[in-house]
């Protein structure tokens, strides 16, 4: 497993869709969830996104815009239109979805010349392994047309013009797909700034040992195990790692299994701590909760109350 493949693997759409949406000018639509991602393109036409913080950006024919939540975003014909905001989203939002799914005047993908047609995901982003992802990306990212996302909107564009069973479905694997393509190519993009694991998966050397450190967390390695399985010496290895990701090999591995750590404590409640420290690769529950409250800053069992009260108080707000 790779980096990017770890981080992205719980950002998944589940009946998320917004909006495929045929809009003739005048139009102003308040998207108000605040979802942690969403993406946005259109078919054809043209219009501009206006962050609830930031200047407008232009989003023209086959061209993608990724928001990064909790802030609101506004998707308007031209910027100062005279068109009323349309709240989306508010009324559609599903607990057991954590997304929503609203169509807003689709009619048989026609509509009039020059209409532009709207395509918007929204995903629910759960968990620490997830916002790392997160953490990576700015609050508003573009992606110009032309690039491999295209073959995925040919596909959207086909199955958004047709109203068939299992579209829902088909519609939230190609977003996920055209998701995956959007944050690739602006991530190789120059002066994307992207993290520091981005460039350095690939690194021959680098890279190897990532996906090492991914693929078995909770093996027992030292700088000299990951050196031998990568072919370099035990000072290449760790000169390199520091230098092109940022911090020693060992560091980066401590954080990586907290994290891992950390969406365990929430998502297996039956689990004891010493089952969670021996699943990330401590033997020890001790060492594993000492390591946890250094890169974490609290202990385990407080991070999953504090993690379990969290969670009542937001579904308790959807109800």
């Amino acid at each position: 497993m790779d980096v990017f493949g770890d981080l992205i693997r719980g950002v998944r759409a589940h009946g998320s869709l917004f909006g495929s949406s045929t809009l003739s000018p005048p139009w102003a639509l308040h998207f108000v969830d605040g979802a942690p991602l969403t993406l946005c393109t259109v078919l054809t036409g043209a219009g501009w996104i206006v962050p609830e913080h930031g200047p407008p950006e232009p989003l023209r024919a086959r061209e993608t815009i990724v928001v990064r939540g909790p802030a609101t975003f506004t998707f308007v014909d031209e910027v100062g239109t005279r068109a009323e905001p349309i709240a989306c989203g508010e009324h559609c939002a599903t607990p057991e979805h954590g997304g929503t799914r609203h169509r807003l005047g689709w009619n048989d993908g026609g509509g009039n010349a020059g209409d532009t047609i709207l395509i918007v995901g929204a995903y629910p982003v759960r968990g620490e392994i997830s916002r790392r992802l997160l953490d990576a990306l700015p609050v508003l990212l573009r992606v110009d047309a032309g690039g491999t996302a295209d073959a995925v909107l040919d596909h959207v564009a086909a199955e958004v013009a047709v109203d068939t069973p299992g579209q829902q479905v088909v519609l939230d694997r190609l977003l996920d797909w055209m998701l995956v393509c959007t944050l690739r190519e602006w991530f190789d993009r120059p002066g994307s700034e992207a993290p520091a694991w981005w460039s350095a998966q690939r690194d021959p050397v680098v890279g190897d040992a990532l996906r090492l450190l991914h693929a078995e967390p909770a093996a027992p390695w030292t700088v000299t195990a990951l050196a031998e399985r990568t072919g370099v010496s035990r000072s290449t290895l760790a000169k390199r790692f520091a230098d092109l990701v940022g911090e020693p090999p060992l560091t980066y591995l401590t954080r990586w299994r907290m994290t891992l750590a950390a969406d365990l404590l929430v998502e297996q409640e039956s689990a004891t701590i010493s089952d969670i420290a021996r699943t990330v690769g401590y033997a020890d529950p001790f060492g594993f909760s000492a390591a946890f409250k250094r890169v974490r800053g609290t202990n385990p069992s407080e991070f999953r109350r504090t993690a379990a009260t969290a969670c009542g108080t937001a579904l308790a707000a959807n109800r």
